[in-house]
């Protein structure tokens, strides 16, 4: 074989792989692309054994409040009723907007809300023995969170965002003194910050 026939069959070789890598590599994000995350609805079967209690608050003779319970045996051996999740329908509209959810202690430990009223949760708070320790929002209805915002000491610490939706933090804000101190971006997408900078938060 000519040398000039093998330099070209041999371009056509490293062509043919690039191509193929390619295809491989764009394989695992057309995947992602397709898969759904169902989002979560406001108001989840009730497990088989749980009771629940309802109480009409603003006199229309319909329930805006639903309690549900569990019996169980405390450490004295008697038996008795714990709280696991309490609905409530703050709009008076027949539906619920925001679930509570309450750990063995019966101190709170997740709040879900609907604040666009359409069935599912959007917006999600976290809970440590009682305290506000971080907040999740769904933006795009998408089933997955697109912001975070974290607190210690009950005080703002940082916000995180997500605002391609490849469900990848790319912005984040640290906060300090009830304001903004440092703001950083990921502007390739590999995940890290390549730029930091302070001043105005993004909308």
């Amino acid at each position: 074989m000519k040398p000039s026939r093998r330099w070209i069959l041999g371009l056509a070789l490293v062509g043919a792989c690039g191509c193929a890598s390619d295809k491989a590599a764009k394989k695992p994000e057309e995947t992602q692309a397709q898969e759904q995350v169902a989002p979560e609805p406001i108001r989840p079967e009730p497990a088989s054994n749980e009771k629940v209690s309802k109480k009409d608050t603003n006199g229309d003779d319909k329930p805006d409040v639903w309690v549900y319970a569990v019996k169980e045996r405390g450490a004295d051996g008697a038996e008795r009723e714990r709280m696991v999740r309490k609905e409530l329908d703050i709009n008076w509209d027949g539906r619920v907007d925001l679930t509570t959810y309450y750990d063995a202690r019966e101190e709170r430990e997740r709040e879900a809300m609907d604040l666009d009223f359409d069935g599912k949760v959007d917006s999600v708070f976290f809970y440590e023995k009682g305290v506000n320790i971080r907040r999740e929002r769904d933006l795009n209805g998408d089933g997955k969170p697109d912001v975070w915002v974290f607190y210690e000491k009950g005080k703002l610490a940082r916000k995180e965002r997500d605002s391609n939706g490849d469900s990848r933090v790319d912005y984040w804000e640290y906060w300090e003194n009830n304001q903004v101190d440092r703001i950083g971006e990921d502007l390739d997408g590999d995940g890290n910050v390549d730029k930091w900078s302070r001043g105005t938060p993004a909308e």
